[in-house]
């Protein structure tokens, strides 16, 4: 569907214009004359194709099982067919028979368009992701602790007492607000004007921890002094050093996090007849080396406790793409069971605090029946029914044999019900569907008081309303970390792990390098996301990344070797965008070399969303000694020059080789073995036109300006928000929301805030 505004676009405009007119043109066709019976095509592919690969393409047991389908441009197609068909024969089908039977592959059932007219994508019923179903428990809990949204003042309230023993608690004698707990006091005091006696002193930090990743934490508290440490549990001491055993000068404990939750903290250190005082609170955070917890992450507010579902989940399905809740095993089932357990069980313990009642009050039995009955609506997003208030609610305070019972047995009932587990188990379709589908599609978690009173006062059953809703939601830091957390997959930053180098050839490169190179994308990312119109051209071409002193020295950049992290222009003249990242360039590389093939299926498949299939076979990649004399560049065209790799790395290659001026551990270079490097490169569109370009720079200003990265931008950010295939809200709302991002300028705010609409508002009917 052409729109108006398309002829008036600025960069691209010719490419996306044909591109525009080329699909609207192809959508007419599909359902006239070039798939019709006499298409000269098909006698062609029905004579010598279909034997092997089906009468339809769905292929054949014996030969070739996989059905024809895929992205490849036409004239692409057409190449290939000309090289490699039929096989064995490849000379028989050339020419303008070549052509004629792509074109009626291409539009009968090859193409994405053919695809989905053939079998038309629909929206599933969705169970909850993994991230969601943890995300869900926690706020559902922390509806009955209280909440309050995260600011941006950042580090721990800190109070100093000029006693060793917390004397005079009430009479604080100095506070201040500390950016972390790595303190080396030596035989001195905190504050010389506020304590007389060096011999002791007192200090408690009080505040929040936001957790940024989902997993298992190691915390380390150092100290040969008394201390304390609380951590989501008032009651109970994470680590408890006030008495030391030996010479123990180190404790640990782990626990499991939510990302994006703050968990509140405390910790009570005291210095009593001691020559020297030292307190150090550090951390391993997933994926991470030990470090002091880093201002970022701490927060001077204390914040409510935070129930964290600790039960194994398997893996959410991730083989379209993007993770989904479309399939349910026995082990999600089981999981489920005993994550309801687990929940059931803390929130027992909690039961007087979570719902404002006292043992043998004589409004107990009252006060649980409010607490279940809350506990149950807001979990199944809607108000209850008189049904179902009977059989939830008061249905189980009959046959317990005391309350506490009856609301044990509710909250597991509620948590194994489809409609907590399942988006949208009811199928009404009604203004409380679209508050839960804005919230998980901006939260990945139930909605808060705000979308539920506007979805009890009717509030939200317009396209505007829920427009503007979703432009408020944006704001939250929820969107924010939902927004973080996309990038994090389509720059496969997670897939990055547990990556080491020949330190022979590339000294200084180690564990805590890497965590730093982590920390450094994810600077940039969350650097990124932050700004109030975030361009996704700026992500594909700014040469801006977050280094410390420790990165600088190894990257040869100006900062001193104990500079903090900061955002520095690095390298503007040869790299460019977040796809140079070191980080990202030393993830798709090898031990000891740089791998176009690595980093060209990366940009091919996230950047440009184009499909690939897995090789037919395992290829060990040839060792440069085997071959001193070739460059990488020459290697990797050398072991991909067999017929069945071409039809692939014809398009990999080309863009890996414009990103060999990154050597194995993305340092910027010139030269490879004494030889200049050739970062040519190239990428035939969707358009048959071939694009060209040298190096990571020109790489860049194609991408950002590329119809083809901002259409599946659009789609992988699509998929993140709905979890649902985007072609089943419409064949064209790709196309509709890749306008609206350029006609913003690229907001990528405003994308989402559409997105979330869309799928909010404009949901099909679940099938």
């Amino acid at each position: 569907m052409l729109h108006s505004s398309t002829p008036a676009l600025c960069a691209g405009n010719s490419i996306r214009f044909r591109f525009s007119l080329a699909a609207s043109l192809l959508l007419i066709s599909v359902s006239a004359s070039l798939i019709a019976a006499d298409h000269p095509g098909k006698s062609i592919y029905v004579m010598k194709c279909a034997s092997c690969h089906g009468e339809n393409g769905q292929g054949t047991a014996d030969k070739f099982p996989e059905s024809l389908a895929g992205d490849r441009p036409l004239v692409d197609l057409a190449r290939v067919i000309s090289d490699t068909m039929p096989e064995g024969e490849s000379e028989t089908c050339v020419g303008k028979e070549s052509e004629l039977v792509a074109a009626y592959i291409y539009d009968a059932f090859y193409s994405p368009i053919a695809q989905a007219r053939i079998r038309p994508p629909r929206v599933e019923l969705a169970r909850l992701t993994v991230a969601q179903y943890r995300n869900a428990v926690a706020d559902l809990v922390g509806l009955f602790r209280g909440s309050r949204n995260v600011d941006e003042k950042r580090g721990l309230q800190a109070e100093y007492f000029a006693s060793g023993r917390f004397k005079g608690e009430k009479k604080t004698d100095f506070k201040r607000v500390d950016a972390a707990i790595d303190f080396d006091f030596g035989e001195d005091v905190p504050v010389d004007s506020k304590f007389e006696k060096k011999d002791e002193f007192s200090i408690r930090w009080q505040g929040s921890l936001i957790a940024p990743e989902t997993g298992e934490y190691e915390f380390i508290v150092r100290t040969d002094n008394g201390m304390l440490f609380w951590l989501n549990d008032s009651r109970v001491p994470f680590i408890d050093g006030k008495v030391r055993s030996g010479d123990d000068a180190e404790y640990r404990n782990r626990m499991y996090m939510i990302g994006g939750h703050a968990y509140p903290l405390r910790l009570d250190f005291s210095k009593f007849n001691g020559k020297s005082a030292e307190i150090r609170l550090h951390w391993k955070a997933p994926f991470k080396t030990e470090q002091p917890i880093p201002e970022r992450y701490l927060l001077p507010d204390r914040f409510p406790e935070v129930l964290t579902v600790e039960t194994p989940f398997p893996p959410d399905d991730r083989s379209v793409g993007y993770v989904r809740g479309t399939s349910v095993s026995k082990e999600w089932d089981a999981a489920t069971t005993s994550a309801a357990v687990e929940v059931a069980g803390k929130v027992f313990d909690d039961l007087d605090r979570l719902s404002g009642s006292r043992d043998k009050a004589d409004n107990r039995t009252d006060k649980l029946r409010s607490f279940s009955e809350r506990f149950v609506e807001r979990a199944f997003r809607r108000s209850l029914s008189d049904e179902q208030k009977t059989f939830y609610i008061g249905g189980q305070f009959e046959k317990a044999d005391n309350a506490e019972t009856a609301v044990r047995r509710i909250v597991m009932l509620a948590l194994k019900s489809p409609r907590f587990l399942y988006r949208e188990a009811g199928g009404e379709n009604d203004v409380f569907d679209v508050a839960a589908r804005l919230s998980f599609g901006l939260w990945d978690t139930l909605p808060d008081n705000q979308l539920w009173n506007g979805a009890s006062s009717k509030s939200l059953d317009r396209r505007d309303q829920v427009s503007r809703t979703a432009e408020r939601m944006i704001q939250d830091p929820r969107s924010r970390v939902k927004l973080q957390q996309f990038f994090h997959q389509w720059l496969k930053v997670d897939d990055i792990d547990d990556v080491s180098k020949d330190t022979e050839l590339i000294p200084g490169f180690d564990e805590t390098l890497l965590s730093d190179l982590r920390t450094s994308i994810e600077l940039t990312i969350d650097d990124f996301v932050s700004r109030e119109k975030p361009d996704l051209r700026d992500l594909l071409q700014s040469s801006n990344l977050f280094l410390n002193g420790r990165l600088a020295a190894f990257y040869r950049a100006d900062l001193p070797d104990d500079a903090p992290f900061q955002k520095v222009a690095f390298e503007p003249d040869v790299r460019s965008g977040v796809f140079s990242h070191p980080f990202l360039m030393t993830g798709f590389a090898y031990y000891s070399s740089s791998s176009p093939i690595h980093r060209g299926v990366f940009i091919s498949r996230s950047i440009l969303g184009r499909s690939l299939k897995p090789p037919a076979e395992a290829i060990t990649p040839i060792p440069p000694d085997l071959h001193p004399d070739l460059s990488t560049r020459e290697r990797v065209a050398l072991q991909t020059s067999p017929v069945a790799c071409r039809s692939c790395h014809e398009m990999i290659n080309p863009l890996g080789f414009s990103l060999e001026h990154f050597d194995a551990a993305g340092r910027f270079r010139k030269q490879e073995r004494n030889r200049d490097i050739d970062a040519s490169g190239s990428y035939l569109q969707q358009t048959g036109e071939l694009a060209k370009f040298t190096g990571a720079k020109e790489l860049g200003s194609f991408l950002a300006n590329s119809d083809e990265v901002h259409l599946a931008f659009v789609e992988r950010l699509f998929q993140h928000v709905a979890k649902q295939p985007i072609q089943a809200y419409g064949f064209d709302q790709k196309e509709k929301l890749r306008d609206l991002l350029v006609s913003s300028g690229f907001n990528i705010n405003a994308l989402l805030a559409e997105i979330a609409t869309t799928a909010a508002f404009d949901h099909p009917t679940v099938k």
